[in-house]
């Protein structure tokens, strides 16, 4: 049963298993392993170690193939990162979007331990014509059966990289998560951890890395986690990256009941893709503007940080509170969805409503017979 302090996971789907986080508990700077969200596209791999292997060949000048072993035996690195899928969010798109409705727990922030994926690109040598790193998982099946999106047969979910993020210090092959040993669900035994990107990126359960001389455009690549851009004029289609600037409200929840007179602690995290998270702001809808949040922690490249803001309501009524992150490359969170994104990059503001009341209200127990 769920506690206070081991809140219920949400099940947006149940195969394959999808959980969402109940962002509203947000307390930890970490999430726990077994609160962690889980975005599954197949069925979880049950992957045996003693016979999984990383085969890294391509346009490589020496195709390796390591074990577990060889790559734990790699110089180790530990970095935080906040990983958010592509679709958190999605249940607030006007008109609905297809896909899972996330609302706002389909992100996270661990401590991931793991290799760099530039040193074992090293290892294989890549050739001067190189332009991007495939990584292809373990799992695989049908999309859309019978649906113009269908996919070719079986497929495995696999996305590259542009080559320069691949040898970047932001991306890592993991084996462990908030210093225990992946679990199935989280990718065990390797993952990818993407720095900066949304999720579709941290591929999973990884059993190949191919170097690539032409740009990647598979299933998970072109048909699916892609956006519209229209720098050249008409909109043409290209990948999703980098995550948006974000900030969101885990405390009050919608329809909270405040006291007038009384303070509140407004508090949530903020995040962004390659660039850290300045400011974030707060509206408490009382005429007063946009007031200036207090970060909270030490700033980690690449990690969430955590905000407050101490309001105390003056006024019985609703309220409608809302925030909006600022990062270091200027981009501000925006009012409104975008049409561009179709049912991904959800980093509009997203309003909660509030009710401040005069004192706290107290119910009589009734008995019915």
């Amino acid at each position: 049963m769920p506690t206070p302090q081991q809140p219920s996971l949400i099940v947006r789907q149940k195969s394959p298993q999808n959980i969402e986080f109940p962002f509203a508990s947000l307390s930890d700077w970490l999430i726990p392993t077994e609160l962690f969200f889980v975005r599954n596209h197949f069925p979880s791999p049950d992957l045996d170690v003693r016979d999984w292997r990383l085969r890294v060949g391509g346009a490589v000048e020496r195709p390796i193939e390591l074990d577990l072993d060889s790559i734990k035996a790699m110089r180790s690195t530990t970095f935080t990162a906040v990983v958010e899928c592509a679709g958190n969010g999605r249940v607030y798109y006007v008109p609905p979007k297809e896909g899972l409705q996330w609302q706002n727990g389909a992100v996270g922030n661990a401590a991931w331990t793991g290799v760099l994926l530039r040193e074992i690109l090293e290892m294989a040598g890549v050739k001067r014509t190189a332009r991007e790193v495939l990584l292809v998982g373990a799992d695989s099946g049908v999309v859309d059966t019978n649906k113009k999106t269908a996919s070719p047969g079986p497929i495995a979910f696999a996305r590259s990289l542009p080559l320069e993020k691949a040898i970047a210090d932001s991306t890592i092959l993991a084996y462990s998560m908030n210093e225990e040993p992946l679990t199935r669900d989280h990718g065990y035994p390797l993952r990818a951890v993407v720095g900066g990107w949304f999720g579709m990126a941290w591929v999973k359960w990884i059993t190949h890395i191919t170097v690539v001389e032409q740009p990647f455009l598979g299933y998970w690549q072109a048909r699916d986690y892609f956006r519209w851009e229209r720098s050249l004029g008409e909109p043409r289609l290209v990948p999703l990256a980098e995550m948006e600037v974000k900030a969101q409200i885990a405390r009050p929840v919608q329809g909270e009941h405040l006291i007038v007179g009384q303070p509140y602690r407004i508090f949530g995290a903020a995040w962004s893709g390659e660039a850290a998270i300045r400011q974030v702001q707060v509206c408490t809808g009382d005429g007063r503007g946009w007031r200036e949040g207090r970060l909270l922690e030490t700033e980690h490249p690449f990690a969430w940080r955590f905000w407050e803001y101490m309001w105390t309501p003056e006024e019985v009524g609703r309220h409608i509170l809302r925030c909006r992150a600022i990062d270091g490359a200027g981009c501000v969170q925006p009012d409104l969805q975008r049409s561009d994104c179709e049912s991904y990059a959800a980093n509009w503001i997203v309003p909660v409503e509030v009710t401040v009341v005069p004192e706290p209200q107290t119910y009589e127990e009734e008995f019915v017979i």
